[in-house]
């Protein structure tokens, strides 16, 4: 153990002097943070080796220059001209060379270049547009416009000509630029039945009158009517506004709503058929109901004095002084106390509902004027009425709204449609009657005079009844004439109906 204490510890072997170095390189911080310690002597040291880096990075940089490119070869003759076969490009750019060809010296601008010999166009009769200005608007002078216009009104009243008509035009050459074309030729469509034709002759207009002949058998259209009779009738060919009109005649006589679906519709129209091919349809002449194959109902349109109105075979017409019905459809809810079927407590039902299909024409019950018409709460798309002696008359849950406030309507006339807007769990007419402001049951209104017919207004109306509704249905038409004899002969229809 003394052998041990009195032994000296072993010096550490001495390092050489690039080990020393190498050790203190390793200690020196060459790329310090700059923005850490800044001001202090390893801030300075890590700037300084920093400038030293891009001042030897900036005087050692190579540069930039642009390289030499190497040119396109040329083109050999056989290349360019398969290439220049092959080019598409516009005759005015240099047809299939693609290069425009430049105007030599031989090229000189034209004094003035020349007219056209004629134009033809098509002109249009706006809404409330003068036949002399339209004329005037497609280039043609105002003398010959006048003039135009006083042989067509010699022909037609030129306010019986509709919006919309086409009048083809042919003006011709102008003696000078200083002076509008004259009109060579002039041709439109003035009635269904007529067409006009003006041409000039011997420096003078001549009007040249084209009758058209016209097949004015009326239409038939019968057919079943199932769910909904307006939509049976509308897919069946009737015009919609021939089975509103109907569904207001035959409500005059019967609840439409007592119409079964083994029942069947049968409606005749005004019909007139041009031997060019076009086609319109009129008012509604006969609404007519059939039951277990027998008529059960025959209404007829007829003119009395001063008014026209459906009267029944027996001679019997609309009601005067009551209420017209608001919708074609039966009664679901009536007025008084019932449950809301939405808000579920019981309150005040201050009208009627009526069920009726998506779209079904609401009519005025009777004349008034339009004290509201837009949006209007739990009633949705509300309509409401003024009548004269204090009455008034509302209609909710409308899907399109066809009057608009302060408009005068007639009874009968179509206000809107029906539709679920609003606190509404269906399609369905909400209808409510006041009377001095107050809501009264409209079921209290009944109809109390009826037009009636005799003597020898019945007899005649019976024989037009008769003559009417011996047209078939979907009968063939006689064949119309050809437009040489209808130009100079006097216009015939084929199995025309007094």
């Amino acid at each position: 153990m003394s052998d041990a204490i009195g032994k000296r510890a072993a010096p550490a072997p001495k390092q050489g002097f690039h080990t020393r170095l190498r050790n203190r390189i390793d200690t020196i911080d060459l790329v310090p943070d700059l923005g850490a310690n800044i001001g202090s002597r390893k801030w300075w040291r890590g700037l300084a080796t920093l400038t030293l880096l891009v001042t030897t990075a900036a005087t050692t940089s190579p540069g930039m220059t642009a390289l030499p490119s190497l040119g396109e070869p040329a083109m050999r003759t056989a290349d360019w001209n398969e290439a220049r076969a092959q080019a598409i490009a516009p005759l005015a750019l240099g047809g299939d060379t693609g290069r425009r060809m430049a105007a030599s010296d031989r090229v000189r601008p034209l004094a003035s270049t020349p007219e056209r010999p004629r134009i033809e166009l098509v002109a249009s009769i706006g809404q409330g547009d003068s036949f002399a200005r339209v004329l005037e608007r497609s280039g043609v002078g105002s003398g010959d416009a006048v003039r135009i216009a006083e042989l067509v009104a010699g022909a037609v009243p030129l306010a019986d000509i509709p919006a919309g008509t086409r009048i083809d035009l042919v003006l011709g050459r102008r003696p000078s630029r200083t002076v509008a074309r004259p009109v060579d030729a002039l041709a439109f469509r003035a009635a269904f039945d007529l067409q006009l034709e003006l041409e000039r002759s011997g420096g003078e207009l001549r009007l040249n009158r084209m009758p058209i002949a016209v097949d004015r058998t009326p239409l038939r259209i019968r057919g079943k009517v199932g769910s909904s009779l307006y939509l049976a009738a509308r897919a069946a060919g009737a015009p919609a506004a021939a089975v509103a009109s109907y569904l207001k005649a035959v409500s005059t006589q019967i609840p439409v709503g007592t119409i079964a679906a083994d029942d069947e519709f049968d409606i005749i129209v005004e019909h007139k058929r041009a031997e060019t091919g076009e086609v319109e349809t009129g008012s509604l002449l006969y609404a007519g109901l059939v039951r277990d194959g027998r008529p059960k109902l025959r209404m007829l349109s007829w003119a009395q004095g001063s008014k026209t109105q459906f009267f029944e075979a027996s001679g019997v017409g609309e009601q005067r002084g009551g209420l017209a019905a608001p919708v074609a459809g039966r009664a679901s809810s009536n007025f008084g106390m019932r449950r809301h079927p939405i808000l579920g407590y019981r309150r005040m039902h201050a009208g009627m509902d009526y069920t009726a299909g998506h779209g079904q024409p609401i009519f005025a019950v009777t004349d008034g004027r339009v004290a509201f018409a837009g949006r209007n709460g739990g009633y949705g798309n509300f309509v409401r009425l003024g009548h004269d002696g204090g009455l008034g008359s509302g209609y909710g849950h409308m899907s399109r709204i066809a009057v608009y406030p302060g408009q005068s309507v007639r009874r009968g006339q179509v206000i809107g449609y029906v539709g679920s807007t609003g606190l509404s769990t269906g399609p369905h007419l909400h209808y409510e009657l006041y009377r001095n402001g107050q809501a009264v049951n409209p079921a209290s209104v009944r109809y109390v005079q009826r037009a009636q017919l005799s003597g020898t207004e019945l007899v005649a109306f019976r024989a037009k009844l008769n003559t009417v509704t011996r047209v078939e249905p979907g009968a063939a038409l006689a064949p119309m004439r050809s437009r040489r004899m209808a130009s100079s002969a006097p216009v015939t229809e084929a199995s025309r109906l007094p």
